[in-house]
């Protein structure tokens, strides 16, 4: 089984990059002359997907433009959020009515994507399917994060996410979703980690590792050490 279907983030204000997404929405930020936007569609590209949904709030008609403009070689829908941002969690439900699929690969675009993360997440991919999972997480221990002042989210053991004391791993950007963890949610502000707390609960949020170097796009000082590096 494969996923056909990936769901981008792009609706955020961006406002730890201000003043630069005063002007300019996080996604279309350059880095080498390439916007992490476009990174990311390039590596939906190399993972086979078919179909491209992106939402868009803060600065939307650039969005747009540059999706026009790119005419890229797969299909991209933009959904918008409306009059109020979603957040994640509504955001990608918002997205997910949108679609007849089941299963979804989710992106943050402020995440430097590259061909390198497509064999992991194939492999995530596959360990989804093989145990019939709903959900799943990729995740880099804090150790290969660019930005050394990013504190770690969870703690993985055989793939089950908990919280701890310590929490040595990074969430990423890249996640995959089954639409029937939505069925008790309406189209509203609210964020992902929501229903990701209530997986947790139920020991059920599935984690897997990265071994990739993690480039993130925290804030206006990362975005300029990146720019230098």
């Amino acid at each position: 089984m494969k996923i056909n279907t990936a769901l981008i983030l792009c609706a955020g204000f961006g406002k730890r990059l201000n003043p630069l997404t005063l002007k300019t929405p996080k996604p279309l930020l350059k880095l080498n002359n390439l916007t992490f936007l476009e990174s990311c569609i390039n590596l939906s590209l190399k993972l086979g997907i078919k179909k491209i949904f992106l939402n868009t709030f803060h600065l939307r008609d650039q969005i747009y433009n540059f999706i026009k403009n790119k005419d890229f070689s797969i299909d991209i829908q933009i959904v918008d959020d409306g009059k109020k941002i979603l957040d994640t969690g509504g955001g990608i439900l918002n997205m997910i009515n949108h679609s007849e699929e089941n299963d979804y690969l989710v992106f943050n675009p402020d995440t430097l994507w590259n061909e390198s993360y497509v064999e992991e997440i194939n492999k995530m991919q596959n360990f989804y399917f093989l145990n019939k999972l709903s959900n799943i997480l990729l995740l880099a221990n804090k150790r290969l994060s660019f930005d050394k002042s990013l504190v770690g989210d969870f703690e993985i053991k055989n793939n089950l996410l908990k919280k701890s004391n310590n929490n040595n791993f990074i969430y990423i950007g890249c996640q995959i979703l089954n639409k029937k963890l939505f069925y008790d949610y309406s189209v509203e502000n609210f964020s992902i980690s929501k229903i990701w707390i209530e997986l947790q609960k139920k020991k059920k949020l599935n984690g897997f590792e990265s071994l990739n170097k993690f480039y993130h796009l925290t804030n206006l000082e990362t975005f300029k050490k990146l720019k230098d590096f």
